[in-house]
């Protein structure tokens, strides 16, 4: 089944709040299908930090996974000959900066597929951080103690957290955006690597996806991934959101982006709900 015809379905559903996945001896549903086979043909690049597990999934562009967490949580390093994209940082519970200086010595810009906090929770490392001039990006910046410490509940963490992290105090620290970004806008990292701004709003007002036309490239964000989306939180617009699957959808049949597959979008999620 083609990415268009995925996506088209998927507007025609939207998922209600679930209850925790059950347990059996502490160890949660989730976490047992460990590690994932979506992996399996992927070459794993080594890092020192256990938290995350990284993969070459294209040329210089890597996933930078947190399986430990429900979430699993996926960050894209997407690096050119001038600079590097990270898009998204994830939980901010194991060090997402620690982890892209080891893939890369280019500087790296961040930019946020949206701000809810298992996507922005490292951006406090970074000093270059590209986003959406909206309202809710503005308030989440200034960081979440509440959404945080959801996120370590339990039947939420699968193993062991990294050493020196105190669960007592996690929270989605502040950050600040030092560059406002748009739909169309280009980020242009070098070596022939220009990336495009694509808004989609609706499952957050600040949505985004990410489209490298030369490679044939779609990062879609929580936009769409392969698995039930979120879609009853209060910042959620359904239209908005139908709109802008359909607009994903519709790269498909766009030259030059004739290769959107599969093997070719890459999303933040391997599961949810």
């Amino acid at each position: 089944m083609s990415f268009c015809t995925r996506l088209a379905r998927l507007t025609l559903f939207c998922v209600l709040p679930a209850s925790l996945a059950a347990q059996t001896k502490g160890i949660p549903d989730w976490c047992k299908p460990l590690p994932r086979p979506e992996y399996e043909t992927l070459l794993r690049m080594p890092v020192n930090d256990p938290w995350f597990e990284v993969y070459r999934v294209a040329p210089d562009v890597y996933a930078i996974y947190e399986p430990h967490q429900a979430e699993e949580t996926i960050s894209y390093l997407i690096v050119g000959s001038k600079q590097a994209l990270l898009f998204d940082t994830g939980m901010g519970i194991g060090n997402i900066q620690k982890v892209t200086s080891q893939l890369t010595k280019r500087f790296v810009v961040v930019l946020n597929s949206h701000t809810h906090n298992d996507h922005v929770g490292g951006n406090w490392q970074f000093n270059s951080i590209f986003g959406m001039n909206t309202a809710f990006t503005r308030a989440n910046a200034k960081g979440s103690r509440t959404d945080a410490q959801a996120e370590i509940a339990s039947g939420q963490i699968c193993g062991v957290l990294p050493a020196g992290f105190n669960p007592k105090t996690y929270a989605t620290k502040p950050w600040r955006v030092s560059f406002l970004v748009h739909d169309g806008f280009v980020i242009n990292l070098g070596g022939g690597r220009k990336l495009e701004v694509i808004a989609t709003p609706g499952h957050t007002p600040d949505a985004i996806a990410l489209l490298d036309r030369a490679n044939g490239l779609l990062f879609t964000g929580d936009t769409y991934y392969p698995a039930p989306i979120w879609l009853y939180r209060p910042e959620t617009d359904m239209d908005a959101y139908v709109a802008s699957a359909k607009k994903l959808a519709a790269l498909e049949r766009a030259k030059p982006c004739t290769r959107f597959k599969t093997s070719s979008f890459f999303s933040p999620h391997l599961r949810k709900g």
